[in-house]
């Protein structure tokens, strides 16, 4: 890991300055954005390894900047961590919903937010770096390589945290997974998750995949399996 490019979206100076300063002491590569729109303009032209987005922000807020970024095929599956004075559980859920990584509270230790940055980019060099195979279980086919999802020749718009949990539920079918297991292999060991942002992303996987949602089953007071049969 070095040399990594880490784009900026925040609009006050003295973070700004304070995050670069800290991101090349470790060798990242850094440009910073003052606005939603002038990154996203920029990004159709230049890639990066990891976005760092405030989520109030003049004009375009975070979260609709995560939507877009997530809803892109060509920056669908770049890593993003949410930085905000935004606190509640509410705010939380919600950027994690839409496919953010990481979620890190103002004010911040650069030492934390150095160390977040490079546990979100090690998971995304193992997910590029195991091959998994194509999973078709029931009438679904699940393509990790593509982050595809297709359901009886119907192609299923998934956020990478959904489609995650997903492979890991299908790839062991009969299996229970508790919900502290599929918050780790999401997002990683020790990711402040809260059970009922587990359910949230199964009620909305569940919807998203219409009849085959119901191979998802709730294993009371554990967490949830993938149908066998």
């Amino acid at each position: 890991m070095g040399r990594e490019r880490i784009f900026v979206v925040e609009d006050e100076e003295d973070i700004q300055e304070l995050i670069s300063y800290n991101l090349a002491k470790n060798s990242f590569v850094t440009k910073v954005f003052g606005s939603g729109e002038e990154f996203l303009e920029y990004i159709e032209t230049d890639a990066c390894d990891l976005v760092l987005l405030d989520l109030m922000l003049p004009g375009m807020d975070g979260l609709e900047i995560c939507k877009k970024l997530k809803k892109s095929p060509s920056t669908e599956n770049i890593p993003v961590i949410m930085l905000t004075a935004k606190g509640e559980e509410t705010d939380i859920i919600t950027g994690l919903e839409i496919g953010a990584d990481d979620y890190i509270l103002k004010p911040f230790s650069p030492k934390v937010l150095v160390a977040r940055i490079k546990a979100v980019l090690r998971r995304k060099e193992q997910i590029t770096e195991i091959k998994k195979e194509n999973i078709s279980v029931h009438e679904m086919q699940i393509v990790p390589g593509r982050y595809e999802v297709i359901v009886k020749n119907e192609k299923i718009m998934l956020t990478a945290s959904e489609f995650k949990a997903l492979h890991l539920l299908a790839g062991r079918p009969g299996w229970v997974f508790t919900r502290y297991q599929i918050v780790e292999s999401v997002h990683g060991e020790n990711y402040p998750v809260t059970d009922r942002s587990v359910d949230v992303m199964m009620v909305s996987l569940r919807k998203k995949l219409k009849d085959a949602g119901k191979y998802i089953q709730t294993v009371r007071g554990i967490g949830y399996r993938f149908m066998d049969k």
